[in-house]
């Protein structure tokens, strides 16, 4: 039980553990400017506000996301092409 108990206040607190910055989800936060790990539903909210602020101050990334284009650079010429019509028609 103490060892369980050790792990989960690990999890919830690695930099106090000498875990490196890189390997935490939340580097630099953008309201307040620090790095941190969430969890569960408060990274769900996190994710949904930063792109929330995104689509709100119209960066490329936000605009993206409202269209429900890829994001991160990937090709979309001939891929992701999904519900959408596929191919060339062809006279009969």
């Amino acid at each position: 039980k103490d060892q369980i108990n050790h792990l989960v206040e690990i999890v919830r607190n690695p930099l106090d553990y000498n875990v490196p910055e890189w390997f935490v989800n939340r580097k630099r936060d953008f309201k307040d400017n620090s790095s941190g790990q969430a969890l569960g539903g408060a990274l769900d909210t996190k994710l949904r506000d930063d792109l929330e602020r995104l689509r709100k101050i119209r960066a490329h990334r936000g605009i993206r996301h409202m269209f429900g284009l890829k994001v991160r650079g990937q090709r979309t010429k001939t891929t992701n092409r999904h519900g959408r019509t596929m191919g060339v028609k062809t006279k009969k």
